[in-house]
C-alpha cells in the first residue's frame, strides 16, 4: 500500500483527538483523551490492512455482517458473493461477512481541515466492486470532532439509474481505558432482538428487547437487533468514563459484540438487520435522491 498516511482531527473545545487512515479503508483507528484510547486496538492497523482483521472503527459495506448463502438476488439479478472471490472473505462457517472493503486503498479525500475530514470511493469505476454489488454509486464519508463528539455521516449516490440497496453498517470497537472488563456497565435502548441460529444468522424469531443498563461481567454477546429508533442512544461506562454511541439517523438496526476474550464491546450502527441483502428487508438509495446515514460517538 502507498500510502497509508494517518490523519488525525483535533475537538477544538478539549484534548480528545481522532486518527483515520483514508487508504486503510477509511478507518479511525483511535478515539483519544491523552493517552486514554477509548477503541479496541484488538490486533492493529496491519492485520486489518492484512487480513481484514478488524479494529478501530470499520466500515462494512456494502452489507454487515453475514449473509446466509454465496448468492444474492436484487430485482432479476442474481449477483455471486463466494468467499475467496473478488475480495469476499469468510466467517468462521464460510458465510460471507463484512462486504468488501475492508482496508480498500482507493478513498479520495475530498476535505480536510482541524476537526474535519471528508473522502470519497466511486463505487462505478472498480470492475471487482461491480461484481459483488452491480449499483454505481458514489461512497462519502464525512467526520467531524467538536463537543468531545466524534459525528459520522455516511451518504449513498447513485451514479446510474440504478437504485442501490442500503445493507452496510459500521463496528465501533469501544473500550474503557483502565477500568476492569467485568465492572462495565452498558445501556441500551428498547429494541427488537433477532434470534440466530449456531451460525449467527437470524432465524425469524423475535423477542422485545427492554431498555435499561446492564453489568457486563462475564456476559458474551453477539446479537441482532432491529426496530432502533432514530436518536437511540447506547452507552458503555466505566469508572468516571462514559462512551456514548448515538444511532442519530438511518440505523434502525444494530449488532452488539462483547467477546469474552477481548475487553471491547461492538455497539455497531446497522443500515439494516443481519442477512437483509438476501431476504430483501432494505431501504435503497433512488436515483436523484442520494440517502445519509448518521452516527455518532461522545466521550463523557
Amino acid at each position: 500500500m502507498a500510502d497509508i498516511r494517518a490523519v488525525t482531527l483535533q475537538d477544538p473545545s478539549s484534548s480528545l483527538t481522532a486518527t483515520y487512515v483514508p487508504a486503510a479503508g477509511m478507518i479511525c483507528t483511535s478515539l483519544a483523551d491523552g493517552m486514554d484510547e477509548y477503541l479496541g486496538q484488538r490486533r492493529g492497523l496491519q492485520a486489518y490492512i492484512a487480513d481484514g482483521k478488524t479494529m478501530g472503527i470499520p466500515i462494512l459495506y456494502p452489507w454487515a455482517n453475514r449473509l446466509s448463502a454465496n448468492e444474492y438476488r436484487v430485482d432479476d439479478a442474481v449477483v455471486d458473493v463466494t468467499p475467496g472471490v473478488n475480495g469476499v472473505r469468510g466467517d468462521a462457517h464460510g458465510a460471507p461477512i463484512h462486504g468488501v472493503l475492508a482496508a480498500n486503498p482507493d478513498w479520495q479525500v475530498t476535505e480536510e481541515s482541524g476537526n474535519v475530514l471528508t473522502a470519497e470511493l466511486d463505487w462505478g469505476i472498480d470492475p471487482r466492486l461491480l461484481a459483488t454489488f452491480p449499483f454505481p454509486h458514489r461512497l462519502t464519508m464525512a467526520v467531524a470532532l467538536a463537543d468531545r463528539t466524534l459525528t459520522v455521516a455516511t451518504t449513498v449516490t447513485s451514479t446510474a439509474q440504478k437504485h442501490v440497496p442500503l445493507c452496510y453498517g459500521y463496528h465501533p470497537y469501544v473500550t474503557i481505558p483502565a477500568v476492569p472488563r467485568e465492572d462495565w456497565q452498558l445501556q441500551t435502548p428498547a429494541m427488537r432482538h433477532l434470534r440466530v441460529d449456531d451460525r449467527g444468522l437470524p432465524t425469524g424469531e423475535t423477542q422485545p428487547w427492554q431498555a435499561g443498563v446492564r453489568r457486563l461481567g462475564s456476559t458474551e454477546l453477539d446479537d441482532g437487533f432491529d426496530d432502533v429508533a432514530e436518536g437511540a442512544v447506547f452507552a458503555l461506562t466505566g469508572g468516571a468514563a462514559r462512551v456514548e454511541v448515538t444511532f442519530d439517523r438511518g440505523y434502525g438496526a444494530a449488532q452488539l459484540f462483547a467477546p469474552r476474550s477481548d475487553s471491547v464491546v461492538g455497539i455497531e450502527p446497522m443500515a439494516a438487520p443481519t442477512d437483509a441483502l438476501r431476504r430483501g428487508k432494505y431501504k435503497m438509495a433512488a436515483p436523484g435522491s442520494p440517502e445519509t446515514a448518521t452516527f455518532s460517538i461522545r466521550i463523557g
